[in-house]
This record gives structure tokens, sequence and C-alpha cells, in this order.
């Protein structure tokens, strides 16, 4: 059976704590990667891969998952001789990964220290209420969340990123992004509670 696998081209199940490499050999690979070794970057490849497409599914969605998580690859490739291991390789590769993320979104494009956010997308999200199918679940409803609001929302709630370090992200001040987080919980709320 060929299907291409939900988590990326070659990548075959997500990282566990049975088949995810010990810190040592990652550091190696990182190491040898850094000296353009193209295997050893695979094999950061393959350990990192399922997170960063859950991580880009989140944020943009399934369609360009897939994508995003090979720009995020390269990208970090391009890069990789700027990490300095000051911390875990996975957390610079997150970092990367929510950069790239964040500028194909075009999250980035802030408008005088405002995220741009279309007041009409919230407004018609909150009036289709009743237009969605009864059991939507929480995937499907953070899907539909406005950009600037399924961002902060994912960030914040699902990442676990502070809302300073959101604001650092976005350009923006944190009362903005504890407003999006706001308008986000409300439209779950009300896509969820039905």
């Amino acid at each position: 059976m060929n299907e291409e696998s939900p988590w990326g081209p070659g990548v075959t199940a997500p990282t566990t704590l049975e088949n995810a490499v010990p810190p040592a050999s990652e550091r190696a690979d990182v190491s040898r990667a850094q000296n353009g070794d193209t295997r050893a970057f695979e094999r950061l490849y393959r350990t990192h891969a399922a997170r960063i497409f859950s991580l880009a599914r989140r944020m943009i969605g399934v369609d360009l998952a897939g994508e995003l998580t090979q720009d995020v690859f390269v990208r970090a490739w391009e890069k990789l001789r700027t990490f300095r291991g000051e911390s875990a390789f996975g957390t610079w590769l997150h970092r990367v990964a929510i950069n790239v993320i964040l500028h194909r979104r075009g999250v980035l494009r802030v408008e005088r220290g405002r995220l741009e956010d279309d007041e009409d997308a919230l407004d018609q999200v909150v009036a289709r209420r009743g237009s969605s199918e009864l059991g939507m679940d929480l995937e499907g409803a953070i899907g539909k969340l406005p950009s600037g609001a399924r961002v902060v929302f994912v960030l914040h709630d699902v990442e676990g990123f502070k809302h300073e370090e959101i604001a650092d992200l976005l350009g923006v001040t944190a009362g903005t992004t504890k407003a999006q987080l706001h308008r986000a919980r409300m439209i779950l709320r009300q896509h969820l509670c039905r």
C-alpha cells in the first residue's frame, strides 16, 4: 500500500516516548547536519515532522499543513548553522515553524500596531451559529476561526505561549492578544455549545 502519510512525506508515525531519538543522538545529528550531513538532517526530520505537521494543521488547516511542514524544514536547513544549542533543537525548530507559518498565513502584516482583523469574518462566524452541523468537533471549530483569533488561540491555549510572547511574535500588544483570545473562545463556545 503506497498511501501518503497524514503527517507528511516520509513520516510513518508521530514521535512518542517509545520511538523518540535520545537527546545525545539528537545533539549528534544536529552537529552532523550543521556540517552538511543530509542523512542526519533526515533523522531530525523524521523525529520532528509529525509535531510540526500537527502545529501547521491547527494553525492553517490540513490543506496546507504538509506543504508548510516541508517549508519549515527547508527553512530549518537554511538556518541550521544559526542554531547554537542554547535550547533543545525541538524548541528552536518550533520557533522556526511558528515564524514560517505566521509568515505564510499573512498574520505578520501588522497595521499600526494591531493585528489585521476581519471584523466581517468574525460577525459571519457568529451569525452562522445555526448553519453548522451538530456535534462539530473542536478541531473543526478552530479551523473556522478568523485568522487572527485562530493564531492567538492556538499559540496560547494549545501551544502554551504567554500573551507577552505572542505579542512579541505578532508585533502587537498583549492586550490585543487577550482580546483575540477572548473572541476565539467566545466563537468556539457558540459553535460547540449548541
